[in-house]
């Protein structure tokens, strides 16, 4: 209770009650970012519901009305949302763009192609290789979240530069508040190192790295793509081989593999969300799905 109270009290302090730019965010965690950094300024937008998937959306009217009238535009990047890049030519060409993705100072990682993750082969038109060799998934590394609050303060303080001291202390007190939740995950996480779990989809290396903790196989092909059974029959012999113990959905996507892939063992199934669909968006959207993360994957 008195982190919350005090980065709310430290979070939103001392505006200048000015006309602040009109800012647009692709996925919660990232609207959530944002959100810490504008304050009681004002309220971005967010394109993606943390239910839908981000791999394919369509804008509904009054979302491409915010973007037509956007003065900023915050998102991953064109291999999270390969919908959004032409949207935003037609509709927001005026508007800063921000791509999280390629800024120089975030952290990518490229798909993961071993055992278990051979689903980003080359010949398989269902991976990501239509995006490119990057993983998207970059917002789940807190490291680059840090960046990217600064990001947003800097760009937000071009736009708006009466209110400059107000974003760089909303960011730095983000900052602070996000170094805090670290240090909790990794306490939370210390005794999962050595659990051997599975994911619905490869979408949590970031955090993975970041935690030292390690899927052992991913199920699906791809975002949105369906196993085949040779694929459904190796991984069932991968949770045989090396005693999985759980095995992570996604709210996203449907369950139904899961089951069939899980069938005749006595792995465990949790909800794994890099979305943080069952959160309320706001501020705290961004470490409540970090935290929730972690609490999954130590609790099973």
């Amino acid at each position: 209770m008195l982190r919350t109270v005090l980065l709310s009290s430290i979070l939103f302090a001392s505006p200048a009650f000015a006309d602040v730019p009109r800012v647009v965010t692709d996925i919660a965690p990232v609207h959530s970012l944002v959100a810490q950094v504008m304050g009681e300024l004002g309220e971005p937008e967010v394109l993606v519901t943390a239910s839908a998937s981000p791999h394919s959306f369509a804008l509904r009217p009054s979302q491409a009305g915010a973007l037509e009238q956007a003065q900023a535009v915050f998102w991953v990047g064109e291999s999270l949302t390969p919908w959004l890049e032409p949207t935003l030519d037609r509709l927001s060409a005026d508007a800063v763009q921000v791509e999280l993705l390629h800024l120089p100072e975030t952290q990518t990682l490229e798909f993961r192609d071993a055992d278990g993750f051979e689903a980003h082969d080359h010949d398989d038109d269902h991976g990501h290789d239509a995006h490119g060799d990057i993983d998207p998934h970059a917002w789940l590394n807190p490291d680059n979240a840090m960046v990217w609050l600064d990001a947003v303060a800097t760009e937000l303080s071009t736009l708006d530069p009466e209110n400059a001291a107000t974003y760089d202390a909303n960011a730095q007190a983000a900052k602070e508040a996000l170094a805090e939740t670290v240090a909790q995950i990794e306490t939370t996480l210390a005794p999962a190192k050595d659990t051997a779990f599975i994911v619905f989809h490869d979408a949590y290396h970031y955090f993975e790295a970041r935690f030292g903790i390690e899927a052992i196989a991913a199920i699906s092909l791809g975002d949105a793509a369906t196993p085949g059974p040779a694929r459904v029959e190796r991984i069932q012999e991968t949770v045989r081989q090396n005693g999985v113990s759980c095995a992570f959905s996604e709210p996203q996507f449907s369950d139904g593999l899961l089951a069939t892939v899980l069938d005749g063992t006595d792995a465990r199934v949790a909800v794994l969300d890099p979305l943080g669909a069952a959160l309320p968006l706001g501020p705290q959207h961004y470490e409540a799905t970090l935290r929730a993360m972690a609490d999954a994957i130590a609790g099973c």
